[in-house]
């Protein structure tokens, strides 16, 4: 039998069963502070152009709104048939880079299947990742991003989680190069799971991103990293954006903004705001 994963935080960050799932994710595309409309999921596309996607990880409640933009532009966009989620390790547990090659990971909205194939192909790629678990037993980044996806697509995609403990700029930028070897002309789509600066007022923590974004939208993998370190912008998922932003960049894709609020947005409390980002990364049109 394949490994189970179990979810970690059901029941904290979203619903624990599927009816109220499905409720959370459906007022998160209404909500004004996201989509305000329910998506079109386009099943039959065969010239998809979504290659990433930058979501949150905070509980639905705070930042399934943001979420929901990206997962809402990815749904017109057509069906993947594997999303590689890139995520912060928050736990300390497990190996620096982490990869989960095979096995199920469970939500309250059913299974989702790793794709062993590719995970293979990517580790081939690089030696840097691990085959390891532990890292993802008991971590969210990942984990939060599965029942946008099994809501849109139900169990027709299947999914690689590579958990990020380390995070300096080699190594996002190896594994960023080794996904534009692995997903060649392959029908995938790369979303980086982060939320953005962490507990300050709420204008303060706005300025500190908005510098951040400009770096993410002009695909500039280094001077991104950079920022963050020298503002001290305390964006937990770093690395895995640079690992985005080096993939996106690598095939000639382009990044806009979707969408971006705070937690004060929804608590009524400014004074010490996590910020949420939501992304697009789209291949560009090619003009004779």
């Amino acid at each position: 039998m394949p490994p189970l994963r179990r979810p970690t935080v059901a029941g904290q960050f979203y619903e624990h069963n599927a009816e109220a799932l499905r409720l959370q994710i459906t007022s998160c595309f209404l909500n004004n502070l996201g989509p305000k409309e329910l998506p079109k999921i386009n099943l039959y596309n065969k010239s998809r152009k979504i290659v990433g996607l930058i979501c949150p990880h905070a509980g639905y409640m705070y930042s399934g709104m943001v979420a929901a933009s990206s997962f809402f532009e990815l749904a017109k966009d057509g069906l993947p048939d594997t999303v590689i989620i890139l995520g912060p390790n928050h736990t300390g547990y497990g190996s620096s880079l982490s990869l989960m090659r095979e096995g199920i990971w469970q939500t309250p909205l059913g299974n989702v299947e790793i794709d062993t194939e590719l995970a293979d192909i990517i580790l081939s790629k690089t030696d840097i990742i691990d085959i390891d678990e532990t890292a993802h037993k008991f971590e969210h980044s990942i984990e939060v991003q599965l029942p946008f996806i099994q809501y849109l697509y139900g169990n027709k995609t299947k999914f690689i989680p590579i958990c990020f403990l380390t995070q300096d700029y080699a190594s996002a930028t190896e594994i960023g190069n080794a996904l534009i070897e692995a997903l060649d002309t392959r029908n995938t789509v790369v979303i980086a799971s982060s939320d953005m600066t962490h507990y300050e007022p709420a204008k303060q923590a706005e300025k500190k991103d908005q510098q951040a974004l400009n770096e993410i939208t002009t695909l500039n993998a280094h001077r991104f990293y950079k920022t963050v370190e020298t503002q001290n912008i305390t964006i937990c998922g770093y690395a895995p954006i640079t690992t985005l932003i080096t993939y996106a960049q690598g095939i000639n894709a382009k990044a806009n903004l979707l969408n971006y609020h705070n937690s004060g947005d929804t608590s009524g409390d400014y004074s010490n705001v996590v910020g949420y980002a939501s992304l697009l990364f789209k291949k560009a049109q090619h003009t004779k």
